[in-house]
């Protein structure tokens, strides 16, 4: 009816302010808040496979320049309706009062003042069309990277003596780490423990039934099942081995870490020996 009658009496007709009738248009014509950031962070996302939280993100942005309150990211997750995975429950290994057990020296201190002074360890199963598949890694609590890890179809012994076979080969000759782990029957057996005692490897293990005394161990795990393996579909038990690898590649040289400032474990590792 505009060709017919002006706009004010129009207006006026139906009692529409002016101001009113205008502001959906300005609305239309003014950029989209965050516009750039959204689409960054949407990238980021996607990028690392839904497994950055917002804190995370928060992080990646700021090493960008890209400066923004962690709420604010958190808010604009929100949006776009990003949310990172969930963990799961992990494998338990404990058979009762099969060999020795040793003290709990570790006492929940996660902390460690250098590489490869305290270490800790455990096993996790994975299933795949009827099928297992273990994992054992090392966790070096200084900068929670994987050291060394064995993969395998079977929680026989060799799992974890091979493991610490390969976790010796990273250590000079004067490093000796505490290694803890819980109360499994790979830990209380007598080769085990005999290996670690002969390379003067002191050990330590979780009270029995009590996994926060390997919380870093529990935690690394959570994280890989969620990020990795729940939700995602494998072939077969090979596939699924060579995605666990691939993984622990990603986490030890491309996944930040807040505790880490932000940085990578390897990367973490590398700036305190730069610093030495």
């Amino acid at each position: 009816m505009k060709k017919q009658y002006s706009l004010k009496h129009l207006l006026s007709a139906i009692k529409l302010a002016k101001s009113v009738f205008y502001y959906p248009i300005s609305a239309l014509q003014r950029p989209v808040a965050y516009e750039k950031e959204l689409a960054r962070i949407e990238s980021i996302y996607h990028e690392h496979k839904g497994r950055y939280g917002y804190r995370r993100i928060h992080l990646t942005l700021k090493h960008e320049g890209i400066t923004l309150n962690h709420k604010t990211v958190q808010r604009l997750m929100e949006k776009l309706n990003l949310k990172s995975t969930v963990r799961p429950k992990k494998y338990r290994s404990y058979r009762g009062n099969i060999g020795n057990s040793a003290p709990n020296y570790l006492k929940r201190n996660f902390t460690a003042g250098k590489p490869n002074e305290k270490w800790v360890t455990d096993v996790t199963e994975f299933n795949v069309g009827g099928k297992k598949v273990y994992l054992s890694p090392i966790i070096d609590l200084y900068n929670q990277e994987v050291v060394a890890y064995k993969i395998a179809k079977a929680p026989r012994l060799q799992l974890v003596t091979d493991m610490i076979e390969r976790g010796l080969s990273r250590l000079t000759g004067t490093e000796k780490p505490l290694l803890h782990s819980d109360q499994g029957w790979q830990y209380r057996n007598h080769y085990y423990q005999k290996q670690l005692a002969d390379n003067g490897i002191k050990q330590s293990m979780s009270r029995k039934g009590n996994c926060l005394d390997n919380a870093v161990a529990e935690n690394f795990f959570g994280l890989l099942k969620s990020e990795m393996y729940h939700g995602n579909d494998f072939k077969n038990a090979d596939e699924l081995i060579e995605k666990i690898s691939e993984y622990i590649e990603y986490y030890n040289t491309k996944r930040i870490k807040a505790k880490l400032k932000g940085l990578t474990p390897v990367e973490y590792r590398n700036q305190a020996l730069q610093a030495i």
